[in-house]
């Protein structure tokens, strides 16, 4: 292991989420752009008073969650570099390559804010107009600005309320719906719901409410239907994955609306608990259809 201090908190995470899925020599690069981050925010630190590296590791984890390649991953370790510790890209260039340089010189550019006589729904096209010139130029750009900023939402906390809220509205805005462009769903969701908490303090806090007062019942339903269901296909000699989930909250609080809209109540929602069934073929799909329906 090329990094020589004790590891930050998530870095050995990392790596070892890294190792499980890169060739030795690509883990390599992911840990000398950890050294390389650990070394360039030293003394520096987030508002929460911990040290500001944990915030590009945490990046970098979502994006190894995501199994990224490991200029991706080098690139969300490093992304904060040039804007917030002085590093130049021709210094990054010699040190880790091309690759990594235009991946953080990419998230750079979408990071710099817009002119501030901007208002806001100025602003937020201008930014969402960086993000689409970045999918154009190479889509990983996005992936680490995506995992900054859910990052940034699960530590929304230590900012104030004006700040909270004009990050909330440009997550739910431009964040979440590129997560759902690009098939990101657990990158989705997360966004929303975390916006949503923001945005609907009192209606976030009411679906949260209602829905916990259930969940185990439910949780509990959902495991023993996803473990039938993948019996039931394990008989049929269907190769298949089966997952499950309870919806997330900003889901069930537009649905609630609309039930309430119809004279109908929570307590009437049926749909709030999803499986989700992955299989190798389009040919398996129906076949599984057709077990669902018989079934």
């Amino acid at each position: 292991m090329v990094v020589s201090k004790p590891l930050p908190a998530g870095a050995r995470e990392l790596l070892e989420e890294a190792a499980g899925y890169l060739p030795p020599d690509r883990v390599e690069q992911v840990e000398r752009a950890l050294e390389f981050a650990v070394e360039k925010h030293e003394g520096q630190t987030r508002r929460s008073g911990e040290p500001y590296v944990i915030h590009p590791i945490a990046v970098a984890r979502l994006c190894a969650e995501l199994h990224m390649d490991a200029p991706t991953l080098a690139a969300a370790l490093l992304h904060d570099t040039i804007e917030d510790c002085g590093v130049t890209s021709d210094q990054l260039r010699s040190k880790f390559g091309p690759d990594v340089t235009l991946l953080v010189e990419g998230a750079t550019k979408i990071e710099q804010m817009p002119d501030r006589t901007m208002d806001v729904e100025q602003a937020d096209a201008e930014t969402l107009r960086k993000m689409f010139l970045a999918m154009a130029e190479d889509v990983r750009v996005v992936i680490v600005k995506m995992a900054d900023r859910l990052h940034n939402m699960r530590t929304l906390e230590h900012l104030g309320t004006g700040r909270q809220q004009a990050l909330a509205r440009e997550t739910m805005d431009i964040y979440a719906p590129l997560a759902s462009r690009l098939g990101v769903w657990q990158f989705k969701w997360e966004l929303e719901d975390l916006a949503f908490r923001y945005l609907e303090p009192e209606m976030y806090h009411r679906v949260a409410s209602m829905v916990a007062s259930r969940r185990s019942e439910r949780e509990r339903y959902i495991r023993a239907l996803e473990g039938e269901l993948a019996e039931i296909l394990a008989a049929a000699g269907i190769k298949a994955e089966v997952t499950s989930r309870v919806k997330h909250l900003k889901s069930i609080a537009e649905k609630m609306q609309r039930y309430a809209d119809q004279g109908r109540s929570f307590d009437q929602m049926r749909d709030l608990l999803a499986l989700r069934v992955f299989v190798d073929t389009i040919a398996d799909c129906y076949n599984v259809l057709g077990v669902v329906h018989q079934h």
